[in-house]
């Protein structure tokens, strides 16, 4: 069963930092409540009132704990909290460049960003227990828009193949108690946005789960 795990946009020392509309996730060490003496993980907001700055210092503590593996610019202003099932996508004013996609699976949330500003968030399903989702850098080695499982005998709509094994993420009914297979599931409308978006090749950074052998 999918585990939800709260979250908010402070980082407290070594403890947290926070990427993505209220995204990405938090990138909890401790998985503490925030400080209220915490400093915050983002500084002012951008010309767009859609998107938030990150700071230098939280991109940079979060590379160092390995949350990122790239520099992030600004991600979107989610200011509820998501439900299952729920999605942001927003490139309005974003300029062309290299897309690449982060999935947390503690904090249950995923981001897509483009030229370094996250354009894209959602709430996911992730492998379960015996069946999880693989931690690490995936490059999608295919897209196949009306793919079918022969595994499972289910229908996988809008699907971005990551490894060979069959793990990918692709359009799912995202609700409270259901769980995958190992794949990352996402909202339909989110997957067609995301299928439309993404390239093979583009690489996709799972963190969350211990990586597979």
């Amino acid at each position: 069963m999918p585990r939800w795990r709260s979250f908010g946009r402070l980082i407290g020392g070594a403890a947290f930092f926070l990427l993505g509309g209220t995204t990405a996730a938090t990138l909890s060490v401790a998985r503490q409540p925030a400080h209220p003496a915490a400093a915050r993980a983002v500084d002012a907001a951008t010309p767009s009132a859609n998107r938030i700055e990150v700071s230098p210092a939280a991109m940079r503590q979060a590379l160092a704990a390995g949350q990122i593996d790239r520099p992030v610019k600004s991600v979107l202003q989610v200011p509820a909290r998501m439900q299952y099932g729920d999605f942001k996508w927003d490139d309005a004013g974003v300029p062309a460049g290299p897309l690449w996609i982060r999935v947390d699976t503690r904090a249950q949330l995923i981001s897509v960003f483009r030229a370094g500003h996250e354009i894209g968030t959602a709430v996911i399903l992730y492998g379960a227990d015996g069946l999880e989702t693989p931690a690490g850098k995936f490059p999608i080695l295919a897209k196949l828009k009306d793919h079918h499982s022969a595994t499972y005998d289910a229908p996988m709509p809008y699907t971005l193949r990551l490894t060979k094994d069959g793990v990918a993420i692709h359009a799912s009914d995202v609700r409270w108690g259901l769980a995958t297979h190992g794949c990352v599931g996402v909202p339909e409308g989110f997957a067609k946005q995301l299928f439309a978006a993404a390239s093979v090749g583009d690489e996709v950074f799972v963190v969350g789960n211990p990586k597979r052998a």
